[in-house]
């Protein structure tokens, strides 16, 4: 990812849970003379932010001193409708993180362009280097079939709270609807627009929860690809498999940048595929948890705020991903 270098930005980060920290590092790492303040509604948050990075915080937007160019939003999802509004209200450029509803979209669409501004949505794995080698090695030579498992039992995504305190607990939130969002972008890019869709789900745990917590889910595409997704919440292992054949043609993934394979059709062997980036890593963090493609999107966000070029996804491909998780019933 081309880092463009322009004039200083001052940046709001709302939300300093888990995400918004993540974006502030990563930002005063990327762009050390960006300004960068923080906004978030407990104290405690705030307090912890500042020490930790020696920025100003606040309890609100319209607190804040500084003269802001755009604002990311790392709070949890039922709330980004109507900070965006504010923001973008107020002339900030906007980076958000996965809505998983669409409330406000149309409204928020349009007054972006009416205002000219940058209207940017985290889809984080189209930013992973394993993503981009499989996709540019999925052609449309001959029809492909995959395999995709990801799972892990929900009490262990947030270890550090009660998951019935953050926003996975809440049906319209759920967990498995988290995975569906993060994974269909880069899926439906790669093979194609889903033309049938079947699912099956239940609720295997006795987890205090009101939805299902898993979903194996048959995708066919317009253009023949067909696929078997398979999300949980139940897993106790954090697993993710991914496998996709083609005649003479075979990748495996699991998730982390060094499980990579190709088959080679030489040799007849699984080759190990060697990336280009080295992949970073925070400790605490699952091993499928990898800092490059974070630190990707924040640049592509700057690159596309600076030089006006379209991203990659936004929110017009998001909300046709919302009505098909949707329609699986997540």
């Amino acid at each position: 990812m081309t880092l463009v270098k322009r004039k200083n930005m001052n940046v709001a980060v709302i939300g300093l849970g888990s995400m918004g920290k993540r974006r502030i590092r990563l930002i005063k790492e990327t762009y050390p003379d960006y300004i960068i303040c923080g906004v978030d509604g407990r104290e405690d948050r705030r307090d912890e932010a500042s020490e930790q990075f020696g920025i100003n915080c606040y309890a609100g937007l319209d607190s804040i001193k500084e003269s802001i160019d755009c604002v990311f939003v790392c709070t949890s999802p039922l709330s980004h409708n109507m900070i965006i509004k504010d923001a973008l209200a107020n002339g900030y450029h906007v980076f958000t993180e996965l809505n998983l509803v669409d409330d406000g979209y149309e409204a928020n669409i349009r007054t972006a362009k009416d205002k000219n501004l940058t209207l940017f949505l985290s889809s984080t794995f189209l930013y992973r280097e394993e993503i981009r080698y499989l996709r540019s090695k999925i052609d449309e030579a001959g029809k492909w079939n995959y395999v995709y498992h990801i799972g892990q039992y929900l009490p262990d995504w947030h270890p550090w709270e009660n998951y019935k305190d953050f926003f996975l607990g809440d049906k319209r939130t759920n967990g498995c609807r988290e995975i569906l969002a993060i994974e269909l972008p880069w899926l439906i890019s790669t093979f194609g627009d889903v033309k049938d869709i079947n699912a099956v789900s239940d609720k295997m745990t006795d987890l205090n929860i009101d939805y299902n917590d898993n979903f194996v889910i048959q995708l066919s595409h317009d253009n023949g690809n067909k696929g078997c997704l398979i999300v949980d919440v139940v897993s106790p292992v954090a697993v993710r498999k991914f496998e996709v054949y083609s005649e003479g043609r075979y990748m495996a993934w699991n998730g982390t940048p060094d499980s990579l394979f190709e088959f080679n059709p030489v040799n007849k062997k699984l080759e190990c595929v060697s990336l280009s980036e080295k992949a970073e890593h925070m400790e605490g963090y699952s091993s499928f948890v990898v800092e490059n493609a974070y630190k990707n999107e924040i640049k592509e966000f700057f690159n596309v705020l600076l030089d006006k070029c379209e991203p990659v996804y936004g929110f017009e491909q998001d909300k046709k991903i919302l009505e098909l998780i949707d329609r699986i019933g997540a």
